[in-house]
């Protein structure tokens, strides 16, 4: 256990020296790996009400996002701490949930639709800038189809290809092979229909594998229809472990250098683990308070969530 100071954190980022952390009340912070120290910090340039779900890093920056009204992305310096606001968007229905950077200066960001599309945010310049792509640029998304903010795992992002998911009526996961230039998207067989069914979390091991999980938020043990994989980019996906395994899942993540057969998962009936692709999973842990994790190494992994910031060791 390294921490357990009051939060609710749902954004994680692994760094060499530091864990870096978005959270709620308009806090952000770290855990110092060398010092063993857990630093919080306030933005002061938003309410106390803000959550940050959505952090990702440069080489010499975190970047958070506010999820709500209005959306603020601030830019932190790594050694000084200094704060700017970056980004901002006002509106009723803003509602950002994923950001990811690929490199020192393209970095992207999905949110919930405000017009007919998903939200999408870029920067080309390492995070000083960025702008919304046009509706025009995108696919449609259905009546009731949004995202879910619960892990910063929407949007994964492996060399040039973009994956993003949604949730809530419909459930799809939308595909660029050209950094957001060109979109297909693709239908899946996880839970939908309702407004908290459907993609909550989503990971690829490389542009071709990838799992997406979830399922019902509000019947959190069942176990069917909220876990699949594809082999193919996201054009087709087979459902695993049904009627197994867990229920509700907040955040799933593919065992670095495992070609993409380790497996954990967290979420509302515990941790489960797989090493064969997901067909089978064993229960770690019952604790249902993490939200989110990130490995350091195949061996090490940090998960947060409620009230708690925990470093595992994989035996």
């Amino acid at each position: 256990m390294v921490s357990t100071e009051k939060l609710s954190c749902r954004a994680i980022f692994v760094d060499a020296d530091k864990v870096w952390l978005g959270m709620d009340k308009g806090r952000y912070g770290f855990y110092d790996k060398k010092k063993d120290t857990l630093v919080i910090k306030t933005i002061q340039s938003v309410s106390n009400t803000t959550e940050f779900r959505s952090i990702a890093t440069t080489r010499e920056s975190v970047f958070i996002l506010a999820v709500g009204n209005p959306a603020k992305l601030i830019k932190i310096d790594k050694k000084s701490l200094q704060e700017t606001i970056v980004y901002q968007e006002e509106n009723e229905k803003v509602f950002y949930d994923s950001m990811q950077f690929v490199d020192d200066l393209n970095g992207f960001a999905m949110g919930d639709p405000i017009e007919d599309c998903l939200s999408f945010i870029k920067t080309t310049d390492g995070g000083n800038s960025w702008e919304k792509v046009s509706c025009a640029n995108f696919p449609k998304v259905s009546e009731g189809e949004a995202a879910f903010a619960t892990s910063n795992t929407n949007l994964i992002v492996k060399g040039k290809s973009i994956f993003m998911v949604s949730g809530g009526k419909k459930s799809r996961v939308f595909v660029s092979h050209d950094f957001g230039t060109s979109w297909q998207v693709y239908e899946t067989p996880i839970v939908q229909g309702e407004e908290m069914t459907g993609i909550f979390t989503a990971d690829f091991y490389n542009d071709k594998i990838g799992i997406i999980a979830g399922g019902n938020y509000l019947k959190q043990t069942q176990n069917w229809s909220n876990k699949a994989i594809t082999t193919n980019s996201g054009k087709t996906w087979q459902l695993i472990s049904e009627n197994k395994a867990f229920g509700y899942a907040s955040c799933v993540q593919f065992v670095p250098n495992s070609n993409g057969k380790k497996l954990i998962s967290v979420g509302g009936t515990g941790m489960f683990y797989s090493s064969d692709f997901g067909k089978s999973w064993t229960q770690f842990s019952e604790d249902k308070d993490y939200y989110t994790f990130r490995f350091e190494s195949e061996k090490v992994f940090y998960a947060t969530g409620r009230n708690k910031l925990v470093r595992f060791e994989i035996k």
